[in-house]
């Protein structure tokens, strides 16, 4: 084949960096029977108390409900979404954020606490270091974040942090990095396992079935009180919409499941489900 040939068919078919093409094809991911995952680790990770109940509550949900256990890290400590003073929005954050972890599963919580909307002024070596050091101490197989190839982000939290579990996802199984880790007792421990969600363009190559477990997304939405459009918004969302439903808890749920979740309803219609939620997966190498 001539080298003119060759590049023009490399850029019609768009690879991306994880070499995977444009025109992958999607697999849709159902629920499993039993506890297949029994003895897998998940770490569910999102700069603000919203992200995870938002675009993958139903995934954690799912996977939980399969046999991992589960952590949920906080990249910031969301000083600039909620009510009241900033000391009143950070715990109103705190609280819904392990109010979440509870509704879904997840057993542990770490909170990194770096400011909100600040994330690009912080070291990305030292965000990337504590990953790996909880991957390392958690033995975490897979995680589920934002995505570090997705377009248009505008909110540098999000993408400073997705580049961060990227790279720490790679790097926790190095057997040079960090050393002072295996004096601790750890061992090198690479994350083969990635979810990843964005809230713009992004290669979508899985989508998973999140009907049997829809309640759990919407409870983990309904926790997010400070932030969330729906925590405790049941009765104007009544004075307003009243076809949502004749009390406060029947609003919030109707309105979190077919408005808020909108795109969950129209990524299942493409795919024949209920409600579904769109991944760039990566799995592991074979």
């Amino acid at each position: 084949m001539k080298r003119r040939e060759f590049l023009g068919l490399l850029s019609a078919q768009q690879v991306i960096p994880d070499g995977t093409p444009m025109t992958a094809r999607i697999v849709v991911e159902r629920a499993l029977p039993g506890r297949p995952h029994a003895g897998k680790v998940l770490a569910a990770i999102q700069p603000h108390s919203d992200d995870i109940p938002l675009f993958a509550a139903g995934t954690v949900a799912k996977l939980i409900g399969e046999g991992y256990t589960g952590c949920l890290i906080r990249t910031t400590n969301d000083d600039m979404a909620g009510p009241g003073t900033v000391g009143e929005t950070v715990l109103a954050n705190e609280r819904d954020n392990r109010a979440v972890a509870k509704v879904l599963g997840l057993e542990k919580v770490f909170d990194l606490n770096y400011s909100n909307h600040q994330m690009d002024q912080e070291s990305p070596l030292e965000i990337r270091a504590r990953l790996i050091f909880l991957f390392r101490l958690l033995k975490v197989d897979t995680v589920i974040s934002f995505d570090p190839a997705s377009h248009y982000e505008e909110n540098p939290d999000h993408y400073v942090t997705a580049r961060a579990v990227e790279a720490a996802c790679w790097m926790a199984g190095g057997s040079k990095d960090y050393p002072e880790h295996f004096a601790a007792g750890l061992k090198p421990h690479a994350v083969k396992e990635r979810y990843y969600f964005s809230r713009g363009p992004q290669l979508v190559n899985r989508v998973v079935d999140i009907s049997a477990v829809i309640d759990k997304k919407v409870a983990a939405n309904r926790a997010n009180l400070a932030q969330g459009p729906a925590g405790n918004a049941g009765a104007r969302l009544r004075r307003q919409l009243p076809n949502l439903g004749s009390d406060d808890e029947t609003a919030s749920n109707n309105y979190i499941q077919h408005i808020l979740l909108e795109r969950d309803l129209e990524t299942g219609r493409r795919h024949g489900l209920a409600w579904a939620e769109p991944f760039h997966y990566i799995g592991p190498e074979k």
